[in-house]
């Protein structure tokens, strides 16, 4: 993913800032508030913003959805059993291996896969764990992004070239193939650091991978935009005072960064969780029979013309989600341009 550079802030207000602040009646007004009334103002980026929270209801709704609607759980089999569908007695699963399609009733209600396992039950609770996986992957590149952006941008000579190489190296490989490169190392051993033990199976395999792996995407605007604030007059001024460099990076830069951090995070995350589809899909994400959607697309694959739904459903899930999370990171983005140009309301 190629990422566009971060736009500068400082804690002297931008002069486009206080220009449009003047044109719209709104001196005084600070450049989050700016950008807030500006979100608001995007529509489209509030309604994709409300479906991405519909959408992560619904996931999080998931128990409530498999014990009282469904009866079942997401690992629990269905081979043998049958189902009245429109006063009708129907397998789940043909004796051929055909799954049963969507019934749009209680059980069932996407139909179910070819171990007779509820597919709507375990599109929401791959969900969770898509949504899991890529939040907290994306937390984990946002920490360890500011934090390397910061000591590359503020320190330069040796410090910055040791990081700039070291995220050029990882900036070398596609995402995806170094995902299934460390996803296949890992699944098959774990992870052994001295006395931290990381089971192959446990969700923290694919997290860590995820989070590693865009590291320099974030990181590489945030040193640059970390290069520009140092020489800034507010930064001159605390090392006047006599402020050493841990206070001015994490009382003078790091308060400048917040706007960057907001504006990266939601398409962090969406990258997260396509990423993590990718290497569910390729079988090096979360282990069967847990569900992600990346591990149920790969599974509807190999049954696509008995079971189109079982590829379809998730399908259409990941792309609602990665398209709101997009469309409002994008307008997060437009909010915090002091060059954008929507009018503001009084």
């Amino acid at each position: 993913m190629a990422t566009e550079p971060a736009t500068e802030y400082s804690v002297e207000r931008p002069a486009v800032f206080e220009e449009e602040a003047r044109r719209e009646g709104v001196e005084g007004m600070g450049p989050w508030r700016l950008a807030l009334r500006r979100l608001r103002r995007n529509k489209i980026a509030i309604a994709f913003g409300v479906l991405f929270v519909l959408v992560v209801g619904a996931c999080l709704a998931a128990p409530l959805w498999a014990d009282d609607v469904a009866h079942t759980s997401p690992i629990k089999n269905h081979l043998s059993d049958t189902i009245v569908v429109d006063g009708k007695k129907t397998n789940v699963v043909s004796l051929d291996g055909v799954p049963i399609g969507p019934t749009w009733q209680g059980e069932f209600f996407l139909g179910a896969d070819t171990n007779g396992r509820d597919t709507m039950v375990r599109l929401l609770y791959g969900g969770r764990n898509s949504l899991l996986i890529g939040t907290v992957a994306a937390l984990i590149t946002t920490l360890l992004a500011v934090l390397v952006g910061i000591l590359a941008g503020y320190f330069r000579g040796f410090t910055d070239t040791v990081v700039s190489r070291s995220l050029d190296v990882i900036w070398a490989f596609p995402a995806v193939l170094l995902g299934v490169a460390l996803g296949t190392a890992l699944t098959l051993s774990g992870l052994n650091l001295g006395p931290i033990e990381i089971s192959s199976r446990s969700k923290l395999i694919p997290i860590l991978i995820i989070g590693f792996i865009y590291i320099p995407y974030m990181a590489r605007p945030i040193r640059g935009q970390v290069l520009s604030l140092r020489e800034k007059e507010f930064v001159e001024a605390a090392r006047a005072q006599g402020a050493g460099p841990l206070r001015i990076m994490l009382s003078e830069i790091l308060p400048n960064l917040s706007s960057t951090v907001v504006v990266f995070f939601p398409l962090m995350v969406a990258n997260a969780i396509l990423l993590e589809a990718a290497l569910g899909f390729l079988g090096v994400g979360i282990p069967p029979p847990e569900p992600s959607w990346g591990n149920l697309i790969g599974d509807g694959v190999d049954h696509i013309l008995s079971g189109p739904h079982l590829a379809i459903v998730p399908g259409v899930a990941l792309v609602i989600t990665v398209l709101a999370l997009n469309v409002f990171g994008d307008g997060v983005r437009d909010a915090f341009d002091p060059r954008a140009t929507i009018h503001l309301e009084h």
